[in-house]
This record gives structure tokens, sequence and C-alpha cells, in this order.
């Protein structure tokens, strides 16, 4: 049977209810953050702005730090509650989607990073569009798949998962674009190279919100579904 959004709301001890309701708010709350930095990352780029990129990068250690306190919460809750079955499907998905969520937030940082040389250097000539549109898109994955935690809602979790295939198949593309370009004028090939590391930085957030959404799935369903293809995912969601 699949998990329903007031599963955990039947311990006998409401001290039990409480923890497993915290660590799953403290990686919302976590997510919140993420979210945002990868929208003030992706900014900072296209706007030229280092002050916003300084403040990206400084963040980053506030969310390295909730990785941690995250971690502890889970390896309490184990550790006390020794939980089965949902429960511990719960405590697992948590644990890995803060992983996830860490690493979101690294690349945002290098995303700043690469922002701060590119204000440093000159703008690229090329490369700009691509970033605001494969930008806008996996910052909508990293806030779908956060929704699908909350709601454990499977189609929004499939439907993100979806998209990476779309978000790969788009950053193939302007890369091939972008190197085309660089061959053409190699005077542009520094400044260039630091929108295609922007873009590879985007194209891994897009893998770890889809990592966040089968997450989601196994915490549903009690399935892995880790490298598997989107036929086959969507197959095993639609199962009863």
């Amino acid at each position: 049977m699949d998990l329903t959004t007031d599963a955990h709301s039947h311990h006998i001890s409401q001290q039990f209810n409480d923890e497993l309701e915290h660590v799953k708010n403290h990686l919302l709350e976590m997510g919140g953050l993420v979210e945002r930095q990868v929208g003030d990352s992706i900014k900072s780029l296209i706007d030229a702005d280092s002050e916003l990129a300084v403040n990206v990068r400084a963040t980053d250690k506030k969310i390295n730090q909730m990785e941690i306190d995250i971690d502890e919460e889970c390896t309490r809750i184990i550790a006390r509650r020794q939980p089965a079955a949902s429960d511990l499907r719960l405590v697992i998905a948590v644990s890995k989607a803060v992983a996830d969520l860490e690493r979101i937030g690294d690349e945002s940082a290098k995303i700043a990073k690469l922002a701060m040389m590119l204000c440093e250097e000159g703008e690229a000539p090329r490369g700009y569009v691509e970033i605001r549109h494969i930008g806008d898109r996996v910052r909508r994955m990293t806030q779908e798949s956060l929704t699908a935690f909350a709601r454990l809602d499977v189609d929004t979790a499939l439907a993100v998962a979806q998209e990476d295939k779309d978000v790969d198949r788009e950053y193939e593309s302007a890369m091939r674009e972008l190197i085309t370009f660089m061959m053409e004028d190699p005077r542009s090939i520094k400044r260039v190279m630091n929108i295609i590391w922007s873009l590879r930085a985007l194209e891994r957030i897009g893998d770890h919100a889809r990592n966040i959404a089968e997450s989601v799935i196994y915490l549903v369903k009690g399935k892995d579904v880790r490298h598997v293809s989107i036929d086959e995912l969507t197959r095993q969601v639609n199962e009863d």
C-alpha cells in the first residue's frame, strides 16, 4: 500500500510523531534556502552582480551546517526509536535528500564563483540565453522535487525525473554550439569556458533534483528506482 501524508501520525508516542515531523520540516527549510541559492547564483551570473555572488558563496556554509544537523537528527531517531517500515523509509529518504540538497548548494556556489570571474574578466560573448533557460528549468525542478517531498506526491516526482531528460538534451545542444563558437573565435575561449562550467553545474543541479524526486518515490512506493529508464520509472510509479 502506498504511503499517505498522514501515515506518520498514529504512533503511541507523540514525541516520536514530533521528531519525524521536525526532521521533515527541517529538510524543507534547508530546501527553501537551497532553492534561493540556485536562483541567486543564476541571477548573479546573468546580471554580473558580484555582491550577490559573494552572498551565495557565504550562505553555502549555512547549508553545509544544516546538512550536518539534519543527519544528526536522523541518526538520533534511528538510535532511539529503531523505526521500521514507512518510518524508516522516511528517515532514509530525508538523509538521501539532504545530501542532494547540499550538492545543489555546492553547484550554486560554483556558479557564483564563475560569476565573480566573469565580472573581473568581462562578459562572455555567448551562452547567457542558455544559462537563463536551463537555469529556470533546474530551479523549478528543485522547487517541484521539494513540493513532491512535502506532499508525498509521486506524480510530481515523476514529472521532475522526466524534466531531467529534457534538461540533459538541452545541455548537450548548448555544449555543441558553444564549442563550435570557441573554435571559430579562439579569443573567447577563457570567458566562454566559464559559461560552459556554469551550464555543467546547472545540469548537475538537475541531476540532484531528480535524485530527490527518486527519494520521494522510494518513500511512498517503497521501491528503489535509481538507475532505471524513464519508461521503467513511469511503469513502477503507476503500478498498484
